[in-house]
């Protein structure tokens, strides 16, 4: 018998139907999961070169390149608004290198006429001038009039704290290209970079602008704190104990211990020569309060020289100062001494400062020691006076700065003149030296304000003590 081979079975119509649509599906999914994984490199890499670069121009160099490749899109342009509030194309990229440079011209003359609406219509802000809403509107117009109505174009804003800093624009000559909602977003998504790396790069401009203010305020600080004395001097039959503390590291407050050398009666030894003692206060703080600080230290010394009367000096510092300081708004406060310690009697005069404080031991009493006067630089026509106190073995006097008795608690409470006088008092009775009572003072203040807490102005407080007479045996 003869075996007849089957007929081999020829493929149904159905599996070539189907076998088509399914290739198609997965090379669809393929090519997406392509396009996905480019558009995720890209964007790596946009964000490795934000954290690496530290250029700006660099990074920007990369944007609009960047905007066109996740879109797929033709080339880019990235527009910036400057301070002075001029539109200028910052960055520009096209595939096609044979039109861009009708297109760079064509956007170059954009950014020309926008910068002339721009600024007719801007508003000042806090990193220069805003362009409105119309100026942005011009922009948009522009550039979609100049690249032609078959360019399919898309732009963003580029936002720096809700500012409008500048436009991403992105095109493509291909006219079934269309802007989908992803592509905007991806779109979108560089722009906010942008954003983050002008940001970033207007932070680094402003702490290195910091750390040079820093580096020249350390500066400013120890030349002021060379020029304070460093020690109290020697004064025959008197102990003396001072300190500054300023606000900022730079401060207004000032004192002084200058030498005086009468030339009617000279004397060698110089704790037994006259001395002058001096407390001011500059309106203000910081630097501009310790630059005048600076300077009147230099004139005060200087006035010094010439031997007169502390009201005469008082008067000639007011001239100087109220023809350099004309309008500035910057006065001093000043109080100037002279002590003998020969006869014990201190002569004084006063600008508008707060008058020193003297616990007399004999009658436990205390005197504001004060003349008329108004404040070194504010009217040129101002007349100083002079008086004097005769001081006795005991007696403790206190120079300070505005800093004690403004000093306030949480409560909105100053530590007043009053809580001043009755601190100093009990320490004249209670401590032993002039440095126990410095530190007594400030140690009230101290606790007045709160422990945790730091004075809002600089506190400086001279204590000069008449040395009692040693008993005979």
């Amino acid at each position: 018998m003869t075996t007849v081979p089957a007929p081999k079975s020829s493929p149904q119509p159905a599996d070539r139907s189907n076998s088509t649509p399914v290739f198609a599906l997965k090379e669809l999914v393929a090519r997406l999961h392509r396009e996905q994984h480019k558009t995720q490199d890209l964007l790596s890499s946009l964000g490795y070169a934000l954290r690496s670069f530290n250029n700006l121009n660099q990074f920007l160099e990369l944007i609009p390149l960047m905007a066109s490749r996740v879109t797929d899109a033709d080339g880019g342009a990235l527009f910036l608004f400057k301070p002075n509030g001029q539109v200028s194309l910052a960055r520009l990229h096209c595939q096609d290198s044979s039109h861009c440079q009708d297109i760079r011209r064509a956007l170059e003359t954009v950014s020309r006429q926008v910068t002339t609406t721009s600024l007719a219509t801007a508003t000042p802000g806090p990193t220069g001038v805003i362009p409105t809403y119309r100026g942005m509107a011009a922009l948009d117009y522009q550039v979609s009039h100049y690249l032609g109505s078959e360019i399919q174009l898309f732009g963003t804003a580029i936002l720096v704290k809700n500012v409008e800093r500048g436009r991403l624009y992105v095109f493509s000559e291909d006219p079934t290209y269309d802007w989908t909602e992803t592509r905007q977003k991806l779109v979108r998504l560089v722009a906010d970079q942008t954003a983050v790396a002008i940001a970033n790069e207007e932070l680094k401009i402003e702490l290195r602008n910091k750390e040079r203010l820093d580096r020249e305020l350390e500066i400013g600080a120890e030349i002021q704190r060379q020029l304070l004395p460093r020690q109290c001097p020697q004064i025959a039959g008197v102990a003396l104990a001072a300190h500054c503390k300023t606000a900022n590291r730079v401060g207004g407050d000032y004192y002084d211990f200058i030498p005086v050398h009468h030339a009617a009666s000279p004397v060698e030894d110089s704790q037994s020569s006259c001395w002058g003692l001096a407390i001011g206060d500059v309106m203000g703080k910081g630097v501009p309060a310790g630059l005048i600080m600076t300077m009147t230290r230099g004139m005060l010394r200087a006035e010094v020289l010439n031997g007169h009367s502390p009201a005469r000096i008082l008067q000639h510092l007011n001239l100087v100062y109220y023809a350099d300081l004309e309008n500035s708004h910057r006065f001093v406060t000043l109080f100037y001494s002279e002590y003998d310690p020969q006869t014990q009697i201190l002569h004084y005069s006063n600008a508008a400062h707060h008058p020193p404080l003297l616990w007399q031991a004999a009658t436990n009493t205390i005197k504001r020691l004060d003349t008329l006067g108004m404040l070194i630089g504010l009217d040129a026509s101002t007349q100083y006076q002079d008086a004097q106190v005769q001081l006795s073995p005991g007696d403790t006097l206190i120079y300070y700065t505005d800093g004690f008795t403004d000093a306030g608690n949480q409560s909105g409470d100053r530590f007043d003149e009053e809580n001043l006088i009755r601190a100093f008092r009990w320490a004249c009775e209670h401590c032993l030296n002039p440095q126990e009572i410095l530190e007594y003072l400030f140690d009230q203040v101290q606790q007045f304000i709160g422990s945790h807490r730091c004075n809002e102005d600089d506190m400086t407080l001279i204590v000069m003590q008449v040395k009692p007479q040693a008993v005979s045996s």
